[in-house]
């Protein structure tokens, strides 16, 4: 492989010199002004460039400065005199500058500077395809993300629609939630995908879940705790959805610490699945299968409000109060008419 070596200097003895020195081992292309030497830029993937300083219509540092963009591989060697210090210390501050050599240069010491930049030329492209290589990956990971969560959600509506609906509502609702409670943009995607899939271990049962209107039954308890496991078994599968499972898994632990399946106290719990725990119970109260009656929001704010410190967390209770009672969120993400159809794009970041 032949590579690009430009040379760009206003004096033409220097150009010739320097062409003769290294047309043997690269392909030489020539410049005697800055604004040709942009051009031959434009046009080459240029490896390498030899640059004097002091130039009438542009100098060395100002090429290098405006190419940087254009080329980021290419290695920037200048050359400069002993006049040109300050300049060479801020071209050298600023990344314009690789190397440089003073006038006049020792042949054998450019040569060598010239063959330690071909290796820095070749390490920078290395490191580059390395990130391009692994955004690709990236990429293409989270796009398998998506679409097991979206093969997953058409799933659970193909079982039960109701469950589908609550999981649509609980999704926007803990990812809100999670916002105004200061969760990182990681974590309330996560949220959000534990939202719109926390029943989803109900696709390996026969029946769907029983009712809980107006606090949680017995059988609703063990049903429900069953359902989590399994749901996080299926997500845990995939290595991308294992703290999605986590928030499952852990979700009806309480805050006195009487839940499953660990008995953790307190802040023992996730923020995550505190959150999630609020918000689902709060929808099945509110909307529950047809055959129930729901309770009105405020009916349902009161139950949750008597069950904190024994199942919920006070502070969340209180943040999930003033989050519902903004309009937007109750015309939004409380009726029956909302379907998530698409997943926002943040919750597959």
């Amino acid at each position: 492989m032949s590579y690009k070596l430009l040379i760009v200097d206003d004096e033409l003895p220097n150009l010739r010199l320097l062409e003769r020195m290294f047309r043997r081992d690269y392909y030489c292309l020539t410049a005697s002004s800055g604004p040709d030497a942009m051009r031959l830029i434009e046009q080459h993937d240029v490896a390498i460039v030899i640059t004097d300083q002091r130039m009438p219509e542009m100098t060395g540092i100002e090429l290098l400065r405006a190419t940087a963009e254009m080329r980021p591989h290419m290695v920037r060697i200048l050359l400069t005199r002993y006049a040109d210090i300050e300049a060479l210390v801020d071209g050298i501050n600023c990344g314009l500058v690789d190397m440089y050599l003073t006038k006049p240069w020792n042949n054998d010491e450019l040569k060598l500077k010239v063959s330690l930049a071909l290796e820095q030329y070749e390490s920078k492209k290395k490191a580059t395809s390395l990130v391009v290589a692994n955004e690709r990956l990236s990429q293409r990971l989270q796009e398998m993300k998506a679409g097991f969560v979206r093969a997953m959600r058409d799933a659970l509506k193909g079982k039960d629609e109701h469950v589908y609906q609550h999981g649509s509502r609980v999704s926007r609702l803990v990812a809100s939630l999670g916002q105004n409670m200061g969760l990182s943009e990681e974590s309330c995607s996560e949220l959000f995908v534990a939202g719109s899939l926390h029943d989803i271990g109900i696709i390996a049962t026969a029946a769907g879940m029983p009712l809980n209107v107006g606090g949680p039954t017995a059988e609703y308890l063990v049903a429900m705790q069953e359902n989590c496991q399994r749901g996080a078994q299926i997500l845990s599968t995939v290595p991308e959805l294992r703290d999605v499972a986590d928030i499952l898994r852990f979700h009806h632990e309480n805050f006195d610490g009487s839940g499953s399946p660990r008995g953790l106290v307190g802040e023992q719990i996730p923020l995550t699945c505190r959150i999630l725990r609020v918000v689902d119970e709060y929808d099945l109260m509110t909307n529950p299968r047809p055959a129930a009656t729901p309770l009105s929001a405020e009916e349902a704010i009161t139950n949750l409000e008597s069950r904190c410190g024994k199942e919920f967390d006070s502070a969340v209770v209180r943040a999930f109060v003033e989050l519902i009672r903004q309009p937007e969120i109750k015309q939004e993400a409380l009726t029956e008419d909302f379907l998530a159809s698409d997943l926002p794009e943040y919750a597959m970041n």
